[in-house]
């Protein structure tokens, strides 16, 4: 019996559905407010104008170097040119004077590339380091119900590759940019010094590459965002064959996923070479309107260098520079294409920034009295959705040392009480108190110290043995960590290990059993001395042999405590103090087991279910 819910609670505040797996991969997206994002964006490179500012005057001058150089070289073309045909002799020193000046051109010129980028690289990462630290903090204010609607991987994904995606175009983009603009604008105004009338019959061939590159990159897209449909079908595919391995050899499917992938195989390599195919076509044809433009050049220079009205060596620096004046356009049209996806991955992180966050706590927190663990619940009111109550008017106490467990069927709100009782979710209506102190008059920190957690799906981290169970306290003794090992009944299995309780655990912990596991977050559990127990069925996946174990453990920690046990094995609970029966958010039933086997009633169905074999 579990209690995952369906309609109103995607997720258990207990997390049960595993790792996540492989996301689909998603088509390219627009931004929704490109204006308005990229604003606040830009608004976090603010710390950083001055040194935005230099690594602008830095692409200037470096672009400004490069752009001078084609003239010196014209110049020392011209006056071989000039000497030559007049039956003169080359000087030697004017061509050694301007090919140092050249290398001084191409030594500066690199040098502020340089130190362009590594300025860019600075404030990119320094950037990213403060939107991961700021999103860090958001997730731990956000309320449960967030995690609940989101899954692992869509979170991940905003955390590390929307955050990937930005800083690399920041880091990348922004010096292309400023290279990119300078660069053209240089090249421009240089043509023009040279040959107004060369430059604007140049010109003219520029607005046909954008028409061709537009309709050709706006023909590709379908394919493009067909052939992202498929990767994502194919990894689904493959991290779900691969993941459940073992199902498809027991049931023999080989031939069918064999086929099923081949298929969508197939289909991603239609989608992959129509794509490539037709966004191959661009440069070839930006090549030949380039050699256009090439041509135009040699024939209107030939001419004005025949009439005397333009040098050679101008001619020449003019080929130099329209061979490079479409690389910046068509830079800067890759650019706008990665922003568009950059200014989209920036949206989805303000999202996450913008969510609603838990209520603060209040700044003036009730003195905690007697901590003993009495526990009430006092006409409760609650829903996932304000217009669905799934609890109501419900009422509840438990005492100090008593064993309260809870029952019922898929969805009856089990897991739901747990969840109102530590404020992962805000009660809508009545009062929860905790030793005589409404839960909303303490700090959730306050309030959660006082609870100690051992869940059906076991959390140990990768680390020592030692560390996992000292994770209950923090500076917790040597001694406490052993005796907590031993009440948990976890030390003989940990002294057997080759290295004991510095054992580290992997990844996954697949290095110890399920059982194993179970004691050790018993034990961590018995370290942290809680005053209040919530016990979510952490037998349900082990053996019988290593179940009597497990509850020996349990029943070590839940002396003198009040503790709050979710059952789905009815036979763990015969000997709860109080039996709560809940069915759709309201308490049906209660009593101790023999009580409620008495009253031959919903509890005894559901037991008898269970062991009528």
């Amino acid at each position: 019996m579990t209690d995952n819910k369906k309609d109103d609670s995607p997720r258990r505040m207990i997390g049960r559905g595993g790792p996540p797996g492989l996301r689909m991969a998603r088509p390219p997206e627009k931004a929704k407010d490109f204006k308005g994002s990229l604003r606040r964006l830009m608004g976090y490179l603010k710390p950083y104008r001055l040194i935005i500012a230099a690594v602008a005057l830095s692409a200037l001058l470096g672009t400004l170097f490069t752009i001078i150089s084609p003239k010196v070289m014209g110049t020392i073309t011209t006056h071989i040119y000039e000497k030559v045909s007049g039956g003169n002799s080359i000087d030697k020193d004017f061509i050694i004077k301007k090919l140092m000046l050249l290398a001084g051109l191409y030594l500066l010129s690199s040098g502020f590339i340089y130190a362009q980028h590594f300025m860019m690289a600075g404030i990119s990462q320094k950037l990213v380091f403060d939107l991961r630290k700021e999103i860090n903090e958001k997730l731990h204010k956000l309320p449960l119900k967030f995690f609940d609607s989101q899954t692992t991987g869509e979170i991940l994904s905003r955390v590390s590759n929307d955050v990937d995606t930005i800083s690399s175009t920041l880091q990348q983009n922004t010096a292309q940019t400023l290279s990119s603009v300078t660069t053209l604008l240089g090249i421009l105004i240089m043509m023009i010094l040279i040959s107004p009338i060369i430059t604007l019959a140049t010109v003219i061939t520029i607005p046909l590459s954008i028409l061709l590159t537009k309709n050709i990159a706006k023909f590709s897209q379908k394919y493009f965002a067909a052939q992202a449909k498929s990767l994502g079908e194919i990894n689904g595919h493959i991290e779900e064959t691969f993941a459940g391995h073992s199902t498809v050899k027991a049931y023999g499917n080989e031939p069918k996923v064999i086929h099923d992938f081949e298929k969508i195989n197939e289909e991603l390599y239609k989608h992959g070479w129509k794509s490539q195919f037709i966004t191959g076509i661009i440069m070839p044809l930006m090549q030949l309107i380039n050699n256009l433009g090439y041509i135009i050049v040699a024939v209107l220079g030939g001419v004005f260098v025949i009439k005397g009205a333009l040098p050679i060596g101008d001619v020449q620096a003019f080929i130099q520079y329209s061979r490079h004046f479409n690389q910046p356009i068509m830079q800067l049209a890759e650019i706008i294409n990665i922003l568009q996806s950059t200014i989209a991955s920036a949206e989805r992180v303000f999202e996450l920034l913008d969510e609603t966050e838990e209520k603060e706590d209040p700044k003036e927190v009730s003195a905690l009295g007697n901590q003993r663990g009495d526990v009430k619940f006092e006409k409760v009111t609650f829903g996932y959705k304000k217009e669905r109550l799934i609890m109501e008017d419900l009422d509840l106490k438990a005492s100090c040392g008593e064993t309260i467990a809870i029952v019922g069927p898929t969805g009856a709100g089990k897991t739901t009480l747990v969840n109102l009782l530590m404020r992962f979710y805000e009660i809508d209506g009545g009062r929860i108190t905790v030793d005589g102190i409404s839960t909303k008059d303490m700090t959730r920190h306050e309030l959660r110290k006082k609870f100690g957690m051992v869940l059906q799906d076991t959390w140990l981290f990768n680390g020592t043995i030692w560390d996992n169970i000292a994770y209950g306290k923090e500076n917790a003794k040597s001694e406490e960590i052993i005796s907590a090992a031993r009440m948990a009944q976890a030390d003989h299995f940990i002294r057997t290990l080759p290295e004991g309780y510095d054992t580290i655990l992997n990844e996954e912990s697949s290095n110890i059993s399920q059982g194993q596991k179970q004691l050790l977050t018993i034990a961590r559990a018995i370290l942290a001395d809680p005053d209040i127990l919530i016990l979510d069925e952490a037998t349900s996946n082990v053996d019988t042999r290593t179940e009597v174990l497990i509850q020996k453990g349990m029943n070590k920690l839940m002396e003198g405590r009040t503790s709050f046990v979710i059952a789905h094995r009815l036979s763990t609970i015969k000997n709860a103090d109080t039996i709560l029966v809940m069915n759709e958010g309201k308490i049906i039933e209660k009593g101790n087991h023999n009580e409620l086997m008495e009253k031959d009633g919903f509890y005894a169905q559901l037991y008898n279910s269970q062991f009528a074999a």
